[in-house]
This record gives C-alpha cells, structure tokens and sequence, in this order.
C-alpha cells in the first residue's frame, strides 16, 4: 500500500524576526501575551501545541487563527 499524507504548513515570526513553520494541525490553543509575562520584545501571541510545546510568535492571535483557516 502507498499513503500519501499531505499537510501545510504557515509561517509565523519568532523574537528577533526569525522564521517559524508551523502545522496548523498541531495547535492545541492560542492565547494573546499578558500584562507582566517576561518574553522577548514583540511577542503578540503564545501557541500551544498538540505535543506540549510553547511557540511565541510576533503576530497577534487573531492573525494567526485567520492563517490557520
């Protein structure tokens, strides 16, 4: 049998302007930075992913729902 397991990924900004792909099937939750959190300068919004990890990214959540979509 062959399978052919096709996906997308978008592109998102990290601190320091740096590239971040992510698949839009692998985010668990979104959640804008709050008051008081100590991230890097320019951290809009905070990713959550199926597999635990954390992604910060410079673009605001509502943006990156919109790509998501």
């Amino acid at each position: 049998m062959i399978y052919e397991v096709l996906f997308r990924l978008i592109l998102l900004h990290g601190a320091g302007d740096q590239d971040i792909w992510i698949n839009p099937g692998a985010v668990a939750s979104l959640r804008e930075r709050r008051d008081g959190e100590h991230f890097a300068p320019g951290i809009r919004c905070v990713i959550n992913t199926s597999d635990g990890k954390i992604v910060l990214v410079m673009e605001g959540c509502t943006e990156v729902e919109e790509r998501i979509k």
